[in-house]
């Protein structure tokens, strides 16, 4: 929960920001009462620490170093193709603690694991999943594109459903990761977890929209879920370069990027309830992990691909990252 001193400053930097708008003293105090209400009454509480610590801390797993878990990106998509059931089986052959996984859908609606939404970039096919139906992304080959084709060729989409009954057989925590479709994938995901309740303590829900976060927890607010977050990331890609030519439209996606950080720190969080907040590395310190800490929201870095950056998180920060490898020094992933 937010603590006392977030609190008052949340609602005096509201209540300062609407009197200067409308040097109203009554509509100042009326529209943060309503802020105020809003949040107490709609958001949702976290869930027992306890059961959020079984998710993001299992047993399971020799990657990480005491407390920390190692999650495998897309399912650790170096080391076979990305979001697979080889991928899965490698990541758990090479001791990551689980996976996180990309949820999208086919164009008749079978939830399937898919980072893109086209099949462009990873596949020997072509086009938007929109228009792609479930049986012929079947016949794709999802290993068409990744380094050790040669090796996993002929590698099939998996539907969701196939990757959890792996990653349950092969006792992995997963982390799902939600593209968009609120309303799709929170019925597709409160489905999964009513079908297997081993869900529960192993796996949480995870997005860049906040949306999907909060249609997930009014789903079901029993599921661990976490918000996603990459400072800048609607003005400037992941390497720092500016996504817009136009330096009005520049400045303008900067001004909503700090928008939406203070809102991630200081609203959206505890609306949603959220047990941890996964950020983009460059962005992780000991005072941010303490910040969150004092929360009650743990900290999971993404993508930490050297092995001098893991050696840090594991050893010095010691929070659970999200890494491309289980076995190489690799180059960052954005």
């Amino acid at each position: 929960m937010l603590q006392l001193g977030d609190e008052v400053t949340l609602y005096s930097l509201v209540f300062v920001l609407v009197l200067l708008g409308t040097r109203s003293t009554v509509w100042t105090t009326v529209l943060t009462a309503s802020l105020y209400l809003f949040v107490a009454v709609f958001r949702f509480p976290q869930v027992p620490a306890s059961r959020a610590r079984q998710v993001l801390h299992p047993a399971k797993g020799v990657a990480g170093s005491g407390k920390v878990s190692v999650i495998g990106h897309r399912g650790g998509g170096h080391d076979a193709p990305e979001n697979t059931i080889a991928a899965i089986r490698e990541a758990s052959k090479n001791g990551a603690t689980g996976v996180e996984l990309d949820l999208e859908f086919s164009a008749d609606g079978v939830p399937i694991l898919m980072h893109d939404d086209t099949v462009d970039r990873t596949t020997n096919g072509s086009g938007p999943l929109t228009q792609i139906s479930f049986s012929d992304l079947n016949k794709l080959d999802a290993a068409a594109k990744h380094r050790l084709r040669d090796k996993f060729s002929g590698e099939k989409i998996p539907t969701l459903e196939e990757a959890v009954e792996e990653c349950m057989k092969l006792q992995l925590t997963i982390y799902f990761d939600v593209k968009g479709h609120p309303d799709e994938a929170a019925t597709a995901l409160k489905v999964l977890y009513k079908k297997h309740p081993v869900l529960y303590n192993s796996s949480i829900v995870c997005s860049f929209e906040p949306k999907v976060i909060y249609r997930m927890r009014q789903s079901d607010p029993e599921v661990v879920t976490a918000l996603t977050h990459r400072p800048w990331s609607m003005s400037r890609f992941g390497d720092g370069v500016p996504r817009f030519s136009s330096p009005w439209k520049h400045y303008w996606m900067t001004l909503l990027d700090v928008l939406l950080d203070w809102a991630h720190h200081h609203v959206l969080w505890k609306l949603c309830g959220i047990s941890a907040f996964l950020v983009q590395k460059n962005f992780v310190s000991p005072d941010y992990v303490q910040y969150w800490a004092q929360r009650g929201v743990e900290v999971v870095a993404w993508t930490v691909n050297t092995n001098v950056e893991k050696e840090y998180y594991q050893e010095l920060l010691q929070v659970n990252y999200i890494t491309d490898s289980l076995l190489e020094d690799c180059e960052p992933h954005y």
